[in-house]
């Protein structure tokens, strides 16, 4: 359910990301000039298990037999490949809810119920106008360990300030409403391989669009440790030889086109399940840090077992669950929200730590825009300059794009961009996939690339 803070456009929006994603459910009508979600269309393999709210969706247009998915999964298995963990902030994340400007001679003007008190000793290091909040004390944590780049007003010229519009532009890397495919998705396609789905992995109730793919398989898991085929009624011992009765289906001979994709996807999908299976319920993750409670936390926590256990993936898209969409009652959603999301955060890195990882993975923390400075009835409009965070220990931890202060705003009295998401890609992709940004960020040379990545 969508907070009750936020606004129609994106109550709209989140309906609208879930219907792309959803078997054989219809898209909603889209109105002129609104993107369709980058992945619609798709050739697409789903499978839905109702257990426990738990999906799985494989999506790819793949041909290969019906060991490939296994055979694929289990031969990039132990690998020491780079991660990408992208953490979503769904609804417009205030960043002066982070990064506060207590030294701005405008803020507290603009902000006079809203406002952050001043505290010396919480002062931005890399720009004393700015004061770490205290429910981000996580992320300030991480930042005194040079674990952390702020990104305190990214965006793109011409910001549009609807949300589903706006998602999708980062979504897909470029500003284009006819983008189809995401940039982790391209990226996926011209890096990745064609016999595992879990290369891309969306730990959520769909796929995410930024890791819609054209030619490889990607694969959405809502909870890892919760994904199963549950027959009612059927239980052990007879519960393992049906399910591996199930995966082989695919191997069974048929004139029917429709018939043959029914059994590939239940080949595929019990591949997962087997690749999965040691990671099932409380006992399949063995702790090496505490969490905040949540399914946030638990997510983050069976990815980092999953990391440990040599599963082999690139890229994960997940969301953080908060009222983002702050119209209203701000003082009371945002500090709850920035809190339960980089408390978490903070934990995932320090098991990443426990567990020796942290040098393989990168958290890319983001939001469709930032807010307006102005408050406006308890809460901010949709602004246009954000707020993004990197996190890991082989970040650079410089801030990338000033911030531009309070006192020239843009035409719509909103946070001028300093500095453009689509560079970042550009930095990601080439500073920490080692990868050419060209082909997967259009007109990547235009864009210039902060130094993200510590040498």
């Amino acid at each position: 359910m969508a907070p009750r803070n936020c606004c129609n456009e994106f109550t709209r929006a989140r309906f609208m990301q879930r219907g792309s994603a959803a078997a054989g459910a219809g898209l909603p009508a889209i109105e002129a000039g609104m993107p369709a979600p980058a992945g619609t269309g798709l050739s697409r393999r789903t499978f839905l298990s109702r257990s426990l709210g738990a999906a799985l969706a494989v999506y790819g247009g793949s041909r290969l037999g019906v060991d490939a998915f296994e055979a694929g999964i289990a031969q990039a298995a132990g690998g020491s490949d780079r991660v990408l963990v992208s953490v979503f902030l769904g609804g417009g994340m205030d960043g002066l809810s982070v990064l506060a400007p207590t030294g701005d001679p405008k803020y507290a003007t603009l902000r006079p119920t809203l406002l952050t008190p001043i505290d010396g000793t919480r002062t931005f290091a890399e720009d004393p106008t700015l004061q770490w909040t205290q429910p981000a004390d996580a992320l300030r944590t991480l930042y005194g360990e040079g674990k952390v780049t702020v990104m305190p007003a990214i965006g793109y010229d011409h910001p549009n300030q609807s949300h589903f519009t706006s998602r999708h532009f980062w979504e897909v890397g470029q500003l284009s409403v006819d983008g189809n495919f995401g940039w982790l998705g391209r990226y996926l396609d011209q890096h990745g391989v064609a016999d595992n789905p879990l290369q891309g992995l969306s730990m959520n109730s769909y796929l995410s669009p930024g890791l819609a793919a054209a030619s490889v398989p990607v694969a959405a898991v809502y909870r890892p440790d919760q994904f199963g085929l549950y027959v009612p009624g059927v239980g052990n011992p007879v519960l393992g030889p049906m399910y591996s009765a199930i995966g082989g289906l695919g191997a069974l001979p048929t004139s029917d086109a429709a018939v043959g994709q029914a059994r590939l996807v239940a080949t595929e999908v019990d591949s997962i399940r087997t690749t999965l299976l040691p990671f099932q319920g409380t006992s399949g993750v063995p702790h090496s840090t505490s969490y905040p409670a949540g399914d946030f936390g638990r997510k983050l926590e069976v990815l980092a077992a999953m990391l440990a256990a040599g599963i082999p993936v690139r890229a994960v898209t997940v969301d953080a669950p908060g009222s983002w969409d702050s119209h209203a009652d701000q003082a009371n959603s945002i500090p709850r929200d920035v809190k339960a999301a980089f408390d978490t955060i903070l934990a995932f890195q320090r098991d990443l730590e426990a567990r020796n990882l942290a040098d393989r993975v990168l958290i890319h923390v983001w939001t469709e825009f930032g807010r307006r400075p102005q408050e406006n009835d308890g809460g901010t409009d949709h602004g246009a300059a954000g707020a993004s965070f990197l996190i890991g220990s082989k970040v650079k931890g410089s801030m990338i794009g000033e911030f531009p202060g309070l006192t020239s705003l843009d035409s719509g009295s909103n946070l001028k961009v300093t500095s453009d998401f689509r560079g970042v890609y550009c930095s990601l992709l080439e500073q920490w996939y080692g990868v050419d940004a060209a082909p997967i960020i259009p007109g990547a040379s235009a864009f210039t690339r902060p130094e993200l990545i510590a040498a």
